[in-house]
C-alpha cells in the first residue's frame, strides 16, 4: 500500500515550490495537500483563534485531492489531521518546498518549519523542505532527486517521535551540489535596525532591516557552514525547548 503523505507549505497554494514538492511526492505515495490560501511566511507557529477558518477544495494539481485554507500553516496541518483526513492518519507530513532559506534560527520564525512541528506534536513524522533561493520563479530542478531520497529515507527508516527535520538546499549553481550533512543548527541570529520612512501622506512608519549574523564561523558541523559549502543541511528538530542544564541549575536556587 502506499504511503499517505500530507503536503503544506507557508508560500501559499499556488508557489512553484509546492507545486514541485506535490510532483515529487506523487512519484512516492498518496498525496493530500491542505495550504494556505495566501503567502504565511514569517508567521511562526501562529494559529488562528479570534475568527473563523475558511477551507476550500481545489483544483490546482493534477490527482490530488487538494483544500485551500485561510489560515496559518500550523492550522492547515491541525485542519488536515482533525477534519479533513478523520480516522486516517498521514504515514508523512511534507512542507515546502519554501522560497528562501530556514536555517539556524530562522526555524523559529519559519512558516515552513511550524507546519512540520506541529505534525511532530500530533506523532506524524515530518520534513520542512527549504532552498537557498527566495525569487518566486527559483530553479528547483537540482533538489528533486535529493527530496525523493531524503523523504524515501525517512519513510523507510522512520523519525525518532516528536522530531521534524528540517532541510534546507542551496540555491542552483553551475556547480552540483556536494551532497548532504547532518548537522546542527547555527548560533546566529538577526541583527536588527528599524528605518523610520514618512509616506506621502506624511504618515511615519517603521521598516525593518538587518543583517544576518553567524557566530560559529569557524564551526564544520552547522547548517550555515553547511549551505555555504554547497551541501544540504539536515537538522533534527524538537519542540521541546527545555534547556535540561539550565534546569539542574535552577533546581538549585532557593526560590
Amino acid at each position: 500500500m502506499k504511503p499517505l503523505i500530507l503536503v503544506t507549505n507557508d508560500d501559499g497554494i499556488t508557489s512553484k515550490g509546492i507545486r514541485t514538492l506535490v510532483e515529487i511526492m506523487q512519484t512516492i505515495g498518496e498525496v493530500i495537500v491542505v495550504a494556505p490560501n495566501s503567502p504565511q511566511s514569517g508567521m511562526g507557529h501562529a494559529i488562528t483563534i479570534g475568527e473563523p477558518l475558511r477551507l476550500y477544495s481545489t483544483h490546482i494539481f493534477e490527482g490530488v485531492t487538494e483544500y485551500e485554507c485561510s489560515g496559518t500553516p500550523a492550522d492547515c496541518v491541525k485542519l488536515a489531521k482533525n477534519y479533513v483526513l478523520q480516522d486516517r492518519k498521514p504515514d508523512l507530513v511534507v512542507s515546502g518546498i519554501n522560497h528562501g532559506s530556514n536555517s539556524s534560527i530562522s526555524v523559529l520564525y519559519s512558516g515552513t518549519m511550524s507546519a512540520a512541528i506541529e505534525a511532530a506534536i500530533e506523532g506524524i513524522p515530518a520534513i520542512g523542505f527549504s532552498l537557498c533561493d527566495f525569487r518566486e520563479d527559483a530553479d528547483f530542478s537540482h533538489a528533486v532527486p535529493f527530496i525523493k531520497s531524503i523523504t524515501e529515507s525517512a519513510l523507510k527508516n522512520g523519525i525518532p517521535n516528536g522530531i521534524a527535520l528540517n532541510v534546507n538546499i542551496p540555491e542552483k549553481t553551475s556547480l552540483p551540489l556536494k551532497g548532504i550533512k547532518v548537522c546542527r543548527q547555527a548560533h546566529a541570529k538577526w541583527q536588527e535596525k528599524f528605518d523610520y520612512r514618512v509616506d506621502p501622506n506624511g504618515r511615519g512608519y517603521l521598516w525593518m532591516a538587518g543583517n544576518f549574523v553567524n557566530f560559529d564561523t569557524e564551526k564544520e558541523d552547522t547548517d550555515v557552514w553547511a549551505l555555504d559549502n554547497n551541501y544540504i543541511s539536515v537538522v533534527p528538530c524538537q519542540y521541546d525547548l527545555t534547556e535540561y542544564k539550565a534546569l539542574e541549575q535552577l533546581s538549585t536556587w532557593d526560590l
